[in-house]
């Protein structure tokens, strides 16, 4: 198991290297007045690059039936190893992920943005809440993998994959944090904590619930933070 991490690791790092000299080598030709936005915004592209990555590879995984093993025997660990005494304390952190909170949430945080005329950041935040929307229901359409059933839980809408709290959590968060960070460039690691924090524990929640995989959660982080950060990356790139 051990080799076979490795070996993927070796994998995902190659290809992300190949996207980002496609890339450049596509801006150099085409786009030449991206050269200088793109090496400051580096690392972000890398790490945007390395989440797509990451999600396609791990839902090949899923769709593959490889996962199903690894999935089982984290969630059963989890499962033995959490008291259930702390149900009650998961159920109100997962209810943060839900639409009926995060939707008032999103369109607050919009309009504060508005009227303080943050624009972009309002683009940002409104563009990506949306778009978790829309990405959740497509994929939970399309994909039909079965909730666990490892013990009693409690029933949720539509296939397990991927979980949709976790992914507009992630969108939600990395937004802000965003924001924050051409807001107000010196709170910027008090709120990456905060929103990592607040995906972790979410994302928890829903194993420690029992409705959902391991990999549902972790296609779901990666998706719900890669599309407000490529989201940001275009828009600069764009008023260039």
């Amino acid at each position: 198991m051990i080799f076979e991490l490795i070996e993927d690791i070796a994998k995902l790092t190659l290809i992300v290297a190949c996207l980002y000299f496609i890339l450049g080598a596509y801006v150099r030709h085409n786009q030449p007045k991206w050269i200088d936005p793109m090496d400051k915004r580096r690392l972000t592209i890398l790490f945007v690059l390395v989440l797509a990555a990451s999600a396609v590879k791990v839902s090949e995984d899923v769709f593959g039936g490889e996962s199903g093993p690894i999935d089982s025997a984290l969630l059963i660990f989890i499962h033995r190893h959490v008291p259930n005494a702390l149900n009650w304390l998961f159920e109100a952190v997962t209810l943060t992920g839900s639409l009926r909170f995060l939707f008032p949430l999103a369109a607050l945080t919009t309009i504060i943005l508005l009227y303080t005329k943050h624009r972009l950041e309002a683009l940002i935040v409104a563009a990506s809440a949306i778009s978790s929307i829309i990405v959740i229901y497509v994929i939970k359409t399309i994909v039909s993998r079965d909730r666990p059933m490892l013990w009693d839980t409690e029933l949720y809408w539509g296939s397990s994959f991927p979980s949709g709290h976790t992914l507009a959590v992630a969108a939600f968060a990395t937004a802000v944090v965003l924001c924050v960070s051409r807001i107000r460039p010196a709170s910027r690691n008090f709120a990456l904590a905060i929103a990592m924090l607040w995906i972790f524990l979410v994302a928890i929640s829903r194993l420690v619930l029992g409705v959902h995989w391991p990999t549902d959660v972790l296609v779901a982080a990666c998706i719900g933070a890669f599309m407000p950060l490529a989201l940001s990356v275009v828009l600069e790139l764009r008023d260039t």
